[in-house]
């Protein structure tokens, strides 16, 4: 960690509760940022946590918005359709539910050796 005095404040990030994203969350979230959003996170990263993981997904992230990657423009607060916030796992109903299939080829054969 660094000590840099330009760096945000954790109140002025614009993403909230930043500190409490996983890294699978933070890159979902960050799509709907701007570089200029996404280099804020990068310059807070580096002077607070200065995770490697968290320091890669957002350098990749803003070298795709330089090479023409347009922000998602979703809310950043949000990752789940509709303005949901983003939880983990789905909600099963029989509309999102998988249609039932044939059974497997070999679903009740013996793995005993035959003979």
């Amino acid at each position: 960690m660094t000590d840099d005095p330009t760096a945000p404040g954790h109140d002025d990030l614009p993403l909230p509760d930043y500190d409490h994203l996983s890294t699978g969350e933070l890159v979902h979230r960050i799509r709907a940022l701007d570089a200029a959003g996404v280099e804020e996170l990068l310059t807070y990263e580096r002077a607070h946590g200065d995770r490697l993981p968290v320091v890669t997904v957002l350098e990749q992230r803003i070298a795709d918005l330089r090479d023409g990657a347009e922000p998602s423009g979703g809310d950043p607060a949000t990752a789940g359709p509709g303005g949901e916030p983003h939880r983990a796992g789905g909600k099963v109903s029989p509309d999102t539910a998988a249609e039932p299939g044939p059974p497997e080829p070999y679903q009740g054969t013996s793995s005993q050796p035959r003979g």
